[in-house]
């Protein structure tokens, strides 16, 4: 186990961003090749798969970690806090990767099951969609996984425990980039000119009611206004301004709504000020969605090991590209209690290293319960 944390650490030390982590995944085929596991790389640019097979069984189980960093500065004291300005591990990913590595190796050292383990490192799950990018290149023509299985440290949870649900479980993603135009001019002279700041302050009170009044309250649903940007002067009124934001749903019919009526509230605030809006929306990750079954066998299986394991009562609006797997093959994602911890994506974030064991733990019994259980379902 000292061994795994030293690995964790030197991998918080040296992150690197989605499609540039040839270091890790040099780090991880190195050490799959070591304990005899068949190894895999090029999916999805930096991606490395391990294979495993044991017995005489024809069923395949997919596990997957992700190995990407963030693109934020590491404001940590510990001694391994990232070498490089501006990129972090604040998510967890270097545990990730390091649990799923500690569960292939024991997994390959005691050889205790009957059928294919296939481990999936993935690049680029911060905003890339690593995940689509690994199916795209084949991953599951050439590993045709009858079920996959992901976990996610969860700070909000005690060490340890594991959650997962039946259903949605971690939400869409959106992007949407307004860009407001036609203004310009003298900031003591507004009577000359149209207030491009004025109208995209009134537009962002705005749309932080649209959930609210265009979606059923029974929907969930988030829209968050994370940027708003121009002007350069103290005299100026600038020609243009811009917002950028986010929208979190469960459902593509709440996704069209929120769409379509952030676009109409964009055009009529903005001509309303006699200005234009030029809306650009993104739809990059669709909600995460665990196959009922496969969660339940999850549950199953952690129950079985001794592990501390129950529904979630409700799904996350963050979101995870590990929902292109799931749309690809049944499976369930998971979170991990990580706690004490800070929270997700804060700066001074480090993964709790008392976490490994009991993730490899998690893993290693969803792994050999998986291979013996009865489905598809």
């Amino acid at each position: 186990m000292e061994q795994l944390v030293a690995l964790r650490r030197d991998l918080h030390a040296h992150p690197e961003l989605g499609y540039q982590e040839q270091r890790t995944s040099d780090i991880v085929a190195q050490l799959l090749q070591e304990h005899g596991i068949e190894v895999h790389r090029g999916l999805g640019k930096t991606g490395v798969v391990g294979v495993l097979k044991r017995g005489n069984g024809t069923r395949m189980i997919g596990l997957r970690a992700d190995m990407d960093a963030l693109p934020m500065q590491d404001n940590g004291s510990q001694p391994w806090k990232s070498v490089h300005d501006n990129v972090c591990h604040a998510c967890g990913h270097d545990g990730h990767t390091v649990m799923l590595l500690g569960a292939a190796i024991e997994l390959a050292e005691q050889g205790d099951f009957d059928g294919t383990l296939v481990f999936i490192f993935q690049p680029a799950e911060e905003g890339l969609a690593g995940a689509k990018a690994m199916i795209d290149s084949g991953l599951f023509q050439q590993f045709p996984c009858d079920a996959v299985f992901a976990l996610h440290n969860w700070p909000e949870l005690p060490l340890g425990d594991v959650q997962t649900r039946a259903g949605a479980i971690m939400a869409a993603a959106d992007r949407f980039d307004i860009t407001v135009k036609g203004g310009g001019g003298h900031a003591a002279q507004p009577h000359l000119t149209r207030d491009t700041l004025l109208a995209t302050s009134e537009l962002v009170v705005q749309l932080n009611t649209l959930v609210a009044r265009a979606l059923d309250p029974c929907e969930p649903g988030l829209l968050s206004v994370t940027r708003m940007q121009g002007g350069f002067s103290h005299n100026m009124i600038p020609a243009e301004a811009s917002i950028t934001g986010t929208v979190r749903t469960f459902s593509p019919a709440a996704q069209d709504i929120i769409e379509n009526r952030l676009r109409e509230m964009a055009l009529h605030v903005t001509a309303a000020h006699g200005l234009q809006a030029e809306v650009n929306y993104l739809r990059y990750y669709p909600a995460t969605v665990n196959n009922a079954a496969m969660a339940q066998l999850a549950i199953d299986a952690l129950d079985q090991a001794g592990i501390h394991v129950q529904q979630a009562k409700q799904p996350a609006l963050t979101s995870e590209d590990f929902a292109f797997m799931l749309q690809a093959r049944p499976g369930a994602y998971l979170w991990i209690g990580s706690a004490p911890s800070q929270p997700l994506h804060h700066s001074a974030y480090d993964f709790n290293d008392q976490l490994i064991p009991h993730g490899i733990q998690t893993l290693t019994a969803l792994a050999r319960h998986a291979l013996g259980a009865e489905f598809p379902c």
